[in-house]
């Protein structure tokens, strides 16, 4: 897996931890550590966050070879 897949997975699960905690308490962690839904970082967040949301949209049609490829499972001869 490449920096940017590990990256956008990363944005892509802090986006689903605050989408869970949304749902369940109605409580925006985001909005809560850069000053409100309309505050500026809040808005790049969430950005990042959709941004990735669409990358790994990529990843998750990505051939199983291709995969592989980056990555083997065993030494090859």
């Amino acid at each position: 897996m490449s920096g940017i897949q590990k990256t956008a997975l990363v944005l892509t699960i802090i986006g689903a931890i605050n989408w869970g905690l949304i749902g369940f308490f109605r409580f925006d962690l985001v909005a809560a550590l850069f000053g409100g839904q309309a505050a500026v970082l809040s808005r790049w967040v969430y950005a990042l966050v959709g941004l990735a949301g669409l990358y790994a949209i990529s990843i998750l049609f990505k051939p199983a070879a291709e995969v592989e490829r980056e990555h083997p499972t065993e030494p090859q001869s």
